[in-house]
Parts: structure tokens; C-alpha cells; sequence
């Protein structure tokens, strides 16, 4: 059976680092004294420095949150409509940014046939699949396909879909980009729990390559635990107003006692401290503290994770890409890995891997 590799990593994030801008909005807009001294202690506990945004924001005296647009104004947020024409305008130049850092030859553009684009934050069509076949100058024939609103774990199942797709097809090179704006769904609310789900988001994009070329990491199997009885945990509808998130605080907890039970599913019969790489899906700080107390796993097995948590925020499905990129440019031949998405259902998507 032909063996699938995850062959190349690049990423990028937009220009503009909000993280602190942010903050000061938030704590200015929580009308409750109450609710912004506990606002302001959860920033400093969130272990995040940095977030990156496609939309340039400045804190006015007045407290306002705006672009040079302006796109947030309080008392007046954009519909969904509107953020969707953003979308369409800033996703294909972070797009084309991450693409130029993959650095693809000459080669690996002609065998590229196929493309797979996930994203939860934009719709339209003809979308980011048609902007990388143009902007690479891809066969037009190349296959594409789009996996959406799956949240923070759609790149463990694109990843997925590459491993069928060059199983069944050895000569196949699959081009996949994981692209996320989350600030576009910046909410106007004096509910604390949404605002400090605010507080994790933030933009990013990674590009990847999958072909049975023996270089990288090997793809090794794929494992989805649901949880029951969570659906409503963890939920990503279209509003009038942008996209609505629920994130309840019951997730970490939920997390934490689920993975106890399931250790043996996600690392396929192995102990976890067999297991050398850990690329976990940096939701929050709670939810890697939840992952590590899980799998009882040593502080160092998530450095990577808690390193990307604090540079860049949740990117959702581009996120753990930064990690698993992180790992690969240390990684030794032979080393086992495990990677970890959270998202909708309460579902885990996994992934063993072992670098070749």
C-alpha cells in the first residue's frame, strides 16, 4: 500500500498584531466592573502575546474597535454580508502569501492535481480553490475540493482526504491551504464568556503538500472520537451579524476526563509517553492543560503547542498546521507523532504520523 507524507509545511499570518489592542477594547466595552477585572485577569492567565488580523485596528479615546474602514463601530457591527465581501477581498492576498513561502518548483507544480481549501469564517463562490489554480498557474483540469465549517479541526480531515487520494492514486500531489479570518466575527456583547472567546481568535493561514514522496511525515492512521452528549458545547452558525460562536467553559473539563478513557484509541495501543512529537490543536490554554493532564503527558511534549498558542492565538483549522510545522523543521527520522484537533460534535480528530 502506497504510503501518503506530509512532504512541505509554509504559513503566514496578516500584518496587523491586535492582541493588546484588543484587550484594551474588550475592557472598555464591558459595561460591569465585575465582569472587567475578571476580563483582565483571564488575558493575563490566556498565555497569548500575540494575534494577528487581516483588519488593521486602532483603539480610539472613545473605545471604539476599527479598521481603517471602519469596519467596527460601536453600536454599529456589520452584517454578514458585509464581513463576507471582506473575506472575499483579504483571504486570496494571505492566500498568495503562504503560497510564495511554500516555495513550489517547477516540478511540483506540474504534478500538483489536486487542491482541498478548508475555511469556517468566508463563503463565496468561485472561491479560494479557483484563486490558487490562478495564482499558480495549475493545470485547470486539477481537481479541487472545498471542506467547510468544520471548524478547528478541518485540516486533520484534509489531511485525511490527501492520505485516500495519493493511497489511491500513488502518482497524485495534493496541494492543501487551511485559511482562516476569525476576526471578521468580532461580536458587539457585554456576555463575558463571548468576549473572552474573542480573546483566543485570530487569523492565519498554512499551506501544505501531501504525495508519496518518502520525505517529511508519513501518514500513518487516523482516528475521530466523539464524545456524546456535547453537541452543544461547541457551536458555529451563520447569524445575521457575522458568524455565531458558542464555546462553553464545560469544554476543557470535558476534554480532560474524555481522553483518560479514550488514551489507548487516540495513540493506536501505544502509551502516550511512547509517542515523541505531540502537535495538539492550541484551542486555549485550558485546553491544552486539559490535554496534558489527559494523556498525563511532561510539560515538553506540548512546547510546540503553547509556543503557537502564544504567538499567533487559535487560527482555528490553520492552527495546527503551525505546530505540526514547528515539529517537522526539528523532527529526526524515526520519531513517532500524534496530532489533535477540538471542534463541533465534541469530536477529537487524530493522526499518527512518524518522520522519515
Amino acid at each position: 500500500m502506497t504510503v501518503a507524507h506530509l512532504n512541505r509545511i509554509a504559513t503566514a499570518v496578516p500584518d496587523h498584531d491586535v492582541h493588546n489592542s484588543f484587550i484594551e477594547y474588550a475592557a472598555r466595552s464591558l459595561e460591569n466592573e465585575t465582569a472587567r477585572k475578571l476580563f483582565h485577569r483571564m488575558a493575563r492567565k490566556a498565555e497569548i502575546r500575540h494575534r494577528f488580523s487581516c483588519l488593521q485596528a486602532v483603539t480610539t479615546a472613545e473605545g471604539f474597535w476599527v479598521d481603517a474602514g471602519p469596519f467596527y463601530l460601536r453600536g454599529n457591527f456589520p452584517d454578514t454580508a458585509w464581513r463576507m465581501k471582506k473575506f472575499e477581498q483579504l483571504a486570496p492576498p494571505l492566500a498568495h502569501r503562504t503560497l510564495e513561502r511554500l516555495a513550489l518548483s517547477a516540478d511540483e507544480l506540474r504534478r500538483i492535481s489536486h487542491v482541498v481549501v478548508t475555511t469556517c469564517t468566508g463563503l463565496y463562490a468561485p472561491g479560494l480553490d479557483f484563486e490558487i489554480v490562478d495564482h499558480l498557474g495549475l493545470n485547470p483540469a486539477v481537481e479541487r475540493t472545498m471542506i467547510g465549517f468544520m471548524g478547528c479541526y478541518a485540516a486533520i480531515n484534509a489531511l485525511k482526504f490527501a492520505r485516500h487520494v495519493v493511497r489511491s492514486q500513488p502518482d497524485a500531489c495534493v496541494l492543501v491551504l487551511n485559511l482562516e479570518l476569525c476576526t471578521l466575527h468580532l461580536q458587539e456583547t457585554q456576555d463575558l464568556e463571548q468576549m473572552l472567546s474573542f480573546l483566543i481568535f485570530g487569523d492565519g493561514c498554512s499551506a501544505s503538500l501531501v504525495s508519496a514522496q518518502p520525505s517529511g511525515f508519513a501518514l500513518d492512521n487516523f482516528h475521530a472520537v466523539q464524545i456524546p452528549g456535547t453537541r452543544e458545547l461547541i457551536t458555529w452558525k451563520i447569524g445575521g451579524l457575522g458568524f455565531d460562536m458558542l464555546l462553553s467553559g464545560q469544554v476543557p473539563g470535558v476534554i480532560n476526563r474524555s481522553l483518560k478513557s479514550k488514551k489507548r484509541e487516540i495513540t493506536g495501543g501505544q502509551a502516550a509517553t511512547a509517542i515523541d512529537l505531540w502537535a495538539v490543536h492550541p484551542g486555549g490554554r485550558s485546553i491544552l492543560d486539559a490535554v496534558e493532564q489527559g494523556l498525563s503527558l511532561a510539560p515538553e511534549n506540548l512546547a510546540a503547542s503553547r509556543s503557537v498558542l502564544r504567538q499567533f492565538g487559535n487560527m482555528s483549522s490553520a492552527t495546527v498546521m503551525f505546530v505540526l510545522q514547528q515539529l517537522l523543521a526539528n523532527a529526526r527520522a524515526g520519531q513517532s507523532g500524534c496530532a489533535m484537533s477540538f471542534g463541533p460534535g465534541l469530536t477529537a480528530e487524530t493522526l499518527l504520523f512518524h518522520a522519515v
